[in-house]
């Protein structure tokens, strides 16, 4: 079987990398990805998937049905990136795909542009190979995802693969992993900080008060070796007939044991007591949120939060995955993924803590490389992703071959 999907991953190897470089070429900023979305779509009809669509959240979506709807397995990298935030820092043209020593660079590289591609033709690589499966494969290329958002992930799991009849059994991220399973990794939230009076003395000085107090609680813990931990803004002042307001953002790092709930009640409570010092003030603490409109013109209502998420180490996913990249040979570690700047954060928080589908990231990418100047991925590990993501698929719904040989297929 490792043979038959070697000989296919091979004979796609050139058109993959050139594939890839059309992507990066395309620029996909989140919530303007109609021009990327046109380009996969039409890869996935060339590459012959049983079904291929967009639907209402941008989402582009391929389909390799098996013998049945289950076990069904979903294979999901985003096509957006964020922009681009020190032009002079990047050496070449971020949307150049230029290749150079053996790596591939432009904004999106790693994150996630090459894992997108190598999953697109993973599903060929087992369509073409004609080995057989119990259940469903899905590739969905996802929009509006950076910064853990998730909107076309939420979008496709609530509506889309539900009208297929379609429910993931396991999900597959094509984030940047170098080509080992990530399996969790923490979260952030951003807070808005609200004081309100029809006395603006006591709205200043009441704002002021809860943001010292936050400043002095987290000086202790900082943004070290460890990554960021938290961002506040100093306090900003509104005016409208009769009412004064100051107002905080707080962006702040969720840990695995910690609940958003529970600091948001924390937070709520120290900040009422301190205005008690500055008079009648109204107080409020609750995530931010804000309308996205998506390239499609559908409009979502998100929360800035991303809750830690993490699939057991020792579940089975994680352990046929280990165990069918190590007869392929390819060794993966299991970990989880270091995230060092907030508002980084992938959809397994929606797949894994929303709709309970165990979840792991297998990609070509460089974590060092998200969201980084000059990203770069290693040209090597988009054919390697590729075949692996194939042969952890059939290992999870495909049905055990023997005694086929690649001159049959």
């Amino acid at each position: 079987m490792y043979k038959i999907l070697k000989n296919h991953t091979e004979r796609s190897k050139r058109e993959m990398i050139d594939f890839t470089r059309e992507l990066i070429k395309t620029p996909s900023l989140s919530l303007a990805e109609n021009k990327i979305a046109e380009l996969i779509e039409k890869k996935m009809k060339e590459l012959a998937y049983d079904k291929v669509f967009r639907d209402e959240w941008g989402n582009v979506i391929g389909v390799i049905f098996g013998n049945e709807h289950d076990p069904a397995v979903i294979l999901n990298s985003h096509m957006d990136t964020v922009g681009v935030k020190d032009a002079a820092e990047w050496r070449l043209d971020p949307y150049g795909a230029l290749m150079e020593n053996g790596k591939i660079f432009g904004l999106g590289a790693s994150d996630c542009k090459s894992g997108l591609a190598a999953q697109i033709y993973a599903g060929a690589i087992l369509k073409h190979g004609l080995l057989p499966l119990k259940g469903a494969l899905v590739v969905a290329a996802t929009a509006a995802e950076e910064n853990g958002r998730s909107i076309g992930v939420r979008g496709l799991l609530e509506d889309t693969l539900p009208s297929l009849n379609i429910k993931p059994r396991y999900a597959i991220l094509g984030e940047t992993t170098n080509l080992d399973l990530y399996y969790g990794h923490d979260g952030w939230v951003m807070l808005n900080i609200l004081v309100e009076s029809d006395q603006p003395f006591h709205v200043e000085d009441a704002t002021n008060g809860i943001y010292r107090d936050i400043e002095e609680n987290y000086a202790h813990i900082g943004n070290g070796d460890n990554g960021e931990y938290y961002h506040i803004t100093p306090p900003e002042f509104e005016e409208t007939p009769g009412t004064r307001r100051g107002r905080i953002l707080l962006s702040r790092k969720l840990g695995q044991e910690e609940n958003c709930a529970d600091l948001i009640h924390s937070l709520n409570k120290n900040a009422h007591l301190i205005a008690e010092n500055y008079g009648a003030v109204a107080v409020q603490v609750d995530v931010k949120k804000e309308c996205q409109t998506l390239y499609t013109g559908k409009t979502a209502i998100v929360e800035n939060v991303v809750n830690a998420w993490m699939t057991d180490p020792y579940h089975p996913l994680i352990e046929r995955s280990r165990q069918t990249l190590a007869a392929a040979g390819i060794a993966a570690k299991p970990m989880k993924w270091q995230l060092n700047r907030l508002e980084m954060g992938t959809a397994g928080n929606v797949l894994l803590n929303e709709f309970q589908i165990p979840t792991m990231g297998f990609g070509p990418g460089n974590l060092a490389m998200a969201h980084a100047a000059n990203e770069y991925v290693e040209t090597e590990n988009i054919p390697r992703a590729a075949y692996g993501a194939a042969a952890i698929a059939h290992g999870l719904i495909g049905y055990p071959v023997f005694g086929w040989t690649s001159d049959e297929i």
